[in-house]
């Protein structure tokens, strides 16, 4: 496990130092939208085919593959539900570093040319990523979340799940600070304000014309974690809204 993430961790810093081809030529880089190396918008559903015990119902206690240190460890098992309903705080695992990871739906658009926003039907959370200067802000459950497409490069997504012979010539890089602390999982493990959470979004097309998203994210926490923890998440694109169904955050 700690050779794997290592050696994933490996491949991220080794495809950062290729940097990004657009703006070359002399002239302005074009809109993140018209740079896009593939299309992302649309309606996307999870396929829990990874983890599905700590992603449908984790209990209390369970942060097995999470390298909490012990303070992380007695936050998690300090947790008490009824707490959290109580303070207002059902939405705790909602946030950036876990909502990828609750199934449910997903709708992807273009705020404007330069802004894309996730909206999860679970929780009715909306997350927003800025091309260019991100704005000032962040302390809530979304952060603030700086994104830019990479090119000439595998994307990380790929290197963990396989390239299935469709993906796309390019990846998007969404980084995410300023985060108001909550849960990694939907049992109380804890992430700080000081978590950085980076991401790689990958498309994926097979030759059945299913086409997939892949997400590989890395999430770093000197407060909780002893080393960044690397996961994988994966979405199939539907063909509408079918299935579509805003519901508020859940604690249990």
């Amino acid at each position: 496990m700690r050779f794997c993430s290592s050696l994933v961790l490996f491949v991220v810093l080794l495809g950062s130092l290729n940097g990004h081809t657009q703006g070359r030529g002399g002239g302005p880089p074009p809109a993140a939208r018209a740079a896009a190396p593939f299309d992302m918008t649309g309606y996307w559903v999870s396929i829990v085919s990874e983890d599905w015990r700590w992603r449908m119902f984790p209990n209390k206690g369970d942060y097995a593959g999470v390298p909490l240190n012990p303070e992380g460890r007695k936050v998690a098992d300090s947790w008490d539900p009824a707490k959290d309903e109580a303070a207002g705080e059902q939405c705790k695992a909602y946030g950036a570093p876990g909502i990828m990871r609750i199934p449910g739906r997903f709708h992807i658009t273009w705020q404007d040319d330069q802004t894309l926003k996730i909206e999860t039907d679970a929780g009715k959370q909306i997350r927003i990523f800025h091309f260019g200067a991100a704005p000032a802000g962040g302390a809530d459950l979304q952060g603030v979340s700086k994104a830019e497409w990479e090119f000439a490069q595998r994307g990380l997504g790929r290197a963990i799940a396989g390239d299935r012979g469709g993906s796309q010539a390019g990846s998007l890089k969404v980084t995410t600070m300023n985060l108001r602390p909550g849960y990694l999982r939907r049992n109380g493990v804890p992430y700080s304000s000081k978590a950085k959470l980076t991401e790689y979004y990958d498309l994926v097309k097979e030759s059945n014309g299913d086409t997939y998203l892949v997400l590989t994210s890395t999430l770093e926490d000197p407060t909780y974690l002893t080393e960044p923890m690397i996961t994988a998440a994966h979405f199939k694109k539907q063909t509408d809204a079918s299935g579509w169904n805003p519901a508020p955050c859940a604690v249990r």
